[in-house]
């Protein structure tokens, strides 16, 4: 068995049950997809391992608490960026919570007391804040991130009380790691700043930030422009202009030349708007084709979807049904986009189908979790044994709804992972 001395992170979206409820699927994925957009990247800017995923909920690992609540800080002021130019049902509030301890190290996930109160802690932290235990606030470097207590708690399931901590809000005397003398903003200065004055955001990679900030505002305008529905690539080209055309100089200039980085415009994330939609990019004109069917509607879709299989006939064809599936998928068919997923890994050994029915493990939909745990489980795909893992234990929305076997009876998805589990390689 192996342990592990780990700072340890959970994050999750303020009313994300509620807000979903009342969305369309399309909404709740981009919501998910902008969401993981922002976050995924600062925890790795700070050296953190993204263990899971689940819905709106991230568990991260770092070696350094210092770094764990760096990470924390920097996602909440990413947020306050991302927010401000939003209508509030757009915007993303999350909290963050960090404990540290000695955890167990299994099938790239990690169990203990440890996890289970820093899942606690994360139940009593408010929406906008990062709260930490007092084991994080004893092993972290105190000169580099500004504490405050909040009280001691007595946690389900924990025994005795946990003292917490918060980060507090900005101003600090040192507002970023580059100004060590800076000295207090006035009342109109702070009330323009993000909650922690860009403390922990300063240290990010320049082309990171950046990144960032065209996807923020990328996406910003794309979720207002597309509210009405379907919209053409001449509008997806017309929209990046307009989003390009708003930044500053020194800006588009580097965007042009790098790519902007991590960002979304079109860069190695490689997620771009479409259809009021997001979709990771996979490049190429049938992938293209592929994203222009989403927007369409009527006799424009059947027009579209015949020409992206007249661009996908042209691909390898160890391609073919990894695409055959993301046209589906673009048409809602998702049964029959599992089925040549897997057909993909099968006959084909295709790394995108792999990860693309992984991914569908964490689908808002509960018969697309199930149709692809029972996939995974029949390719024994050991990676997805951690994905599995947590949708055996924790499930998803939707359970319990109709879509049984043949249609019939009701979905769970819960078990239709703990049956893929047992099919998996032992270890």
């Amino acid at each position: 068995m192996k342990t592990a001395n780990l700072a340890i992170v959970f994050t999750d979206i303020k009313g994300f049950t509620e807000r979903t409820s009342r969305q369309t699927l399309e909404e709740n994925q981009r919501l998910l997809q902008v969401h993981d957009a922002l976050l995924a990247p600062l925890f790795k800017a700070f050296g953190g391992r993204i263990i899971k995923s689940i819905g709106d909920a991230f568990l991260v690992t770092f070696e350094s608490p210092t770094q764990a609540v760096l990470s924390g800080i920097a996602i909440q002021d990413r947020l306050w960026h991302h927010n401000r130019h939003l209508l509030e049902d757009e915007q993303i509030h999350v909290r963050v919570a960090v404990n540290v301890g000695e955890v167990r190290v299994e099938n790239n996930d990690i169990f203990g007391e440890p996890v289970n109160i820093a899942a606690r802690v994360e139940g009593i932290t408010d929406a906008d804040e990062v709260f930490f235990t007092e084991a994080v606030y004893l092993s972290m470097n105190k000169a580099e991130v500004p504490s405050q207590e909040v009280g001691s708690f007595e946690l389900k399931g924990i025994p005795g009380k946990i003292r917490v901590f918060r980060v507090p809000r900005a101003p600090y005397r040192v507002l970023a790691p580059a100004a060590p003398d800076a000295v207090l903003p006035s009342p109109e200065e702070a009330a323009s700043l993000p909650p922690y004055g860009n403390l922990a955001l300063a240290r990010v990679d320049s082309n990171l930030d950046l990144g960032q900030r065209a996807a923020a505002g990328a996406v910003a305008v794309g979720q207002r422009a597309t509210v009405l529905g379907k919209q053409a690539r001449t509008a997806t080209d017309a929209l990046w202009a307009r989003v390009y055309a708003k930044l500053p100089p020194a800006i588009t200039t580097k965007v042009s030349s790098t790519v902007a980085g991590w960002g979304v415009c079109a860069g190695m994330l490689g997620v771009v708007l479409v259809g009021g939609g997001l979709l990771v990019s996979g490049g190429g004109p049938a992938m293209r084709a592929i994203r222009d069917v989403e927007g369409a509607s009527g006799p424009e879709k059947t027009q579209r979807v015949s020409e992206a299989r007249r661009l996908i006939n042209l691909e390898d064809a160890d391609q073919r049904n990894y695409l055959n599936g993301r046209l589906d998928e673009a048409q809602g068919k998702w049964g029959t986009a599992v089925g040549l997923y897997a057909a993909a890994v099968r006959k084909d050994s295709n790394s995108r189908a792999e990860s693309r029915l992984i991914s569908l493990l964490k689908h808002e939909q509960c018969g697309v979790r199930s149709s692809a745990a029972t996939a995974v489980g029949s390719l024994r795909l050991e990676d997805a044994r951690g994905a599995l893992k947590s949708l055996a234990d924790d499930g998803g929305p939707n359970e319990g709804s109709s879509g049984g076997f043949l249609g019939l009876g009701t979905c769970d998805s819960k078990q239709a992972a703990a049956d893929a589990l047992k099919r998996l390689p032992a270890n």
